[in-house]
């Protein structure tokens, strides 16, 4: 027992020192997440100031302030609580005889380094889009899920607004994907890492891009607007557009709508929204609590 009371510790105080040298400037800039947030966000952000898409959107748009807290919460602050258990876990599947080996399908490890994070990109960012698939299609995770869709105007800060749970959701799989490539993670991964966050801002940001002939590979902030909306266009059933970085996926496998990209103006949502809370504590404890139980229990994404 005090052997995995240490492991959890030791790796909630190495999160804990990674995030205060990042913020201290102590890590190399190209590896400083906490700053490339910080320099990612206020780029886009100043696309959105620059190129608005909805003219009459406020540049500090409604819950700004919220999606902004939500960003260092979610990548900084949750992560430096929840890397204990993740360490907990890696420890109990090694002692289940479970490893980066025994999972591995593929090596990629002696190929040239810009296939390896082409690679790594893809292979994460399709596992991304199939948990996101299931954050819709199953009640009970729709009901966490409604915390991103609760964004009443888009803005880039929008991306990361989402429940703490969708997090212990997404790691263990996209670690899973890692280990299926040989346990492999390339020392450039940052690149990726960064890459996705620019894109995942964009696709939020009160900007209009579509890419032209790339809007078939790469998600843009027109399609994802269409993920967002209230009312599904006819025939869908849970969701349209769930690509992360890439929508390739949905156009692969049948999941991709535009009904109209010229309209910036559409309304965002779920039916119930109007009720759904709006402030950080209720939306964190939402998916746990009686009522929403209830709710999953007989309207499902489905529904919405």
């Amino acid at each position: 027992m005090n052997g995995y009371i240490e492991t959890f510790l030791q790796s909630v105080m190495g999160t804990l020192d990674w995030t205060w040298n990042s913020i201290t400037f102590q890590v190399p800039w190209y590896t400083n997440y906490f700053w490339g947030l910080i320099a990612i966000s206020l780029v886009v952000w100043g696309l959105e100031i620059a190129f608005p898409w909805r003219k009459n959107q406020r540049i500090i748009r409604k819950d700004f302030w919220l999606d902004t807290f939500y960003m260092f919460f979610n990548f900084f602050i949750f992560a430096i609580a929840i890397s204990g258990v993740y360490s907990l876990m890696t420890r109990f599947f090694a002692g289940a005889g479970i490893s980066e080996k025994s999972l591995a399908l593929i090596d990629i490890s002696a190929w040239p380094m810009v296939v390896q994070l082409l690679v790594f990109f893809i292979v994460l960012d399709f596992v991304q889009w199939i948990t996101h698939v299931g954050l819709h299609r199953f009640p009970v995770l729709w009901e966490f899920h409604k915390v991103h869709h609760s964004v009443a105007e888009m803005g880039f800060a929008a991306h990361l607004r989402y429940h703490w749970m969708e997090n212990i959701l997404y790691k263990p799989l996209k670690t899973f994907g890692v280990m299926v490539l040989g346990g492999f993670e390339p020392e450039q991964a940052y690149i990726v890492h960064f890459v996705a966050i620019s894109i995942g801002h964009l696709n939020h940001a009160n900007i209009k891009l579509t890419y032209g002939p790339l809007k078939y590979i790469f998600n843009n902030p027109v399609m994802h607007l269409w993920h967002h909306v209230y009312h599904l266009p006819e025939g869908t059933k849970h969701g349209i557009n769930y690509g992360i970085s890439l929508s390739l996926w949905d156009y692969l496998f049948g999941t991709a709508s535009i009904p109209n990209p010229d309209d910036g103006e559409i309304k965002l949502g779920f039916p119930g929204v109007e009720s759904f809370p709006t402030g950080f504590a209720g939306q964190s404890t939402h998916g746990f609590t009686r009522s929403s139980k209830k709710q999953a229990k007989v309207a499902g994404p489905s529904k919405v």
